[in-house]
């Protein structure tokens, strides 16, 4: 095929094609970010540890991200909905209304338990007989805070200001050793250091919830969990017997808004860190959408049903999200573009036998001229114009499949030219 020729026929096709390439670019979703902020919580806490981990995961991944040092749940909520945060670790059961409108869960991740410790001397079998003591809840703006206030409103009737104390965990473990406090609650991983300290101290016991799991039945966000007996030291047997708790679900909150891709590769992220089996749940049992108190969206509910795209499980990150941007718009592309191959050669074949079969009227208008000519000069100069017409003819170049049609326009004229040389005059008037 010459290039001249597939040229102008493919050539067409290929900028079609080129540009519905570069247009798919225009119109198919924005690449992820690079960079996301994290919302970690207090340096040295739980969440802050995980946070880190996300950091790591995500690097791989070629996603930066940024952790944000915050007061906590709350804190973490409000910056979500301030947009100044994209992801953040959040206590269940916190969110409103407004939070559920403008975030969502990525499923829940871990249960953070609702310890309260009291002193033993004290005649307390519920959290309800707490009401008139002194007790501390948390700071302000802190997540132990908003799930205590929580469960004071479920067990109900009036709670003095002594029984809503604002002390940080460290300062409620040193009044509650002193005295200074009848009870402390900490909504907090029992790995937590004032936890495993007060499991252990002298003269304060683990306050059981009996009723968690109504509870947990009656709020978004929370579980009811039970501490084994010995699990915190089976040697010295801690505690000495099963204990019923609250606990709320942290999870993964992110605004609305987040890249689809992003939200993949933190489910991914949270799969493999929160796999893990703890004191209070078997391996496998986090993450899951069952305790999540924010709208999950239909990626995060597909994912825990189907796991990871095909994509994502069989290519990397980046080129895996640029695929699922791009499949999108290459369907109704692949559509167009393979009538268009399809009816690239039929119109290469006309192209090709046009320039050949078009010469025939030509030849036909100089039959018809010789014809009606007497022999002599008049009828020479007639096939002197056959013959410029065979070497015009003989300059044509066509691919090697076409050359019969070739030699047989050649072959044409050269007959018109002999028939002209011995046609009577009498043939040719009457022609």
């Amino acid at each position: 095929m010459p290039s001249g020729g597939m040229w102008r026929i493919y050539g067409p096709v290929i900028l079609i094609a080129l540009a519905g390439f570069v247009l798919t670019l225009f119109l198919m979703d924005p690449a992820p970010p690079k960079k996301i902020r994290f919302g970690a919580g207090a340096q040295g806490g739980a969440y802050h540890a995980y946070a880190e981990r996300y950091q790591r995961l995500l690097a791989e991944q070629g996603v930066e991200v940024e952790l944000v040092d915050t007061a906590g749940s709350i804190d973490n909520l409000r910056l979500l909905e301030d947009d100044f945060l994209d992801v953040a670790l959040v206590q269940g059961g916190l969110s409103g209304v407004t939070e559920r409108k403008q975030l969502r869960s990525l499923g829940g991740l871990f249960e953070e338990p609702f310890w309260v410790f009291v002193r033993s001397d004290l005649a307390v079998d519920d959290f309800g007989d707490l009401k008139n003591l002194r007790v501390s809840i948390g700071p302000e703006g802190s997540g132990t805070r908003a799930l205590a206030t929580i469960l004071q409103t479920e067990y109900g009737g009036e709670w003095s200001d002594s029984a809503r104390a604002a002390l940080v965990s460290a300062d409620a473990e040193a009044a509650l050793r002193k005295g200074e406090l009848d009870a402390a609650a900490f909504a907090a991983s029992p790995q937590a250091p004032y936890v495993q300290s007060l499991l252990r101290a002298d003269g304060i016991r683990l306050l059981p919830f009996d009723r968690a799991e109504a509870i947990a039945r009656r709020t978004d966000g929370l579980s009811s969990v039970t501490l084994l007996r010995g699990i915190a030291d089976v040697g010295a047997d801690i505690p000495a017997r099963d204990v019923p708790l609250s606990a709320a679900v942290a999870q993964l909150a992110v605004r609305s808004d987040i890249h689809p891709a992003i939200e993949a590769v933190l489910l991914d992220a949270a799969t493999a860190i929160h796999a893990e089996r703890s004191l209070f749940a078997p391996a496998g049992r986090f993450p899951n959408v069952h305790n999540a108190d924010l709208p999950v969206s239909s990626q995060t509910t597909r994912y825990y049903r189907d796991g990871p795209s095909f994509l994502r499980r069989y290519f990397p990150f980046s080129v895996a999200n640029f695929l699922d941007r791009a499949w999108v718009l290459a369907i109704p592309l692949l559509t167009l573009a393979f009538p268009l191959v399809r009816a690239a050669p039929p119109i290469y074949r006309w192209r090709v036998r046009r320039r050949i079969y078009i010469w025939y009227k030509d030849l036909r208008a100089l039959e018809d001229e010789g014809r009606s000519t007497p022999p002599g000069e008049p009828r020479v100069s007639v096939i002197s114009r056959l013959e410029q017409l065979q070497a015009d003819i003989g300059q044509l170049d066509v691919p090697l499949s076409y050359t019969d049609d070739l030699y047989r326009l050649r072959g044409h004229v050269e007959f018109v030219k002999q028939l002209l040389r011995t046609a009577p005059v009498e043939a040719a008037v009457t022609a």
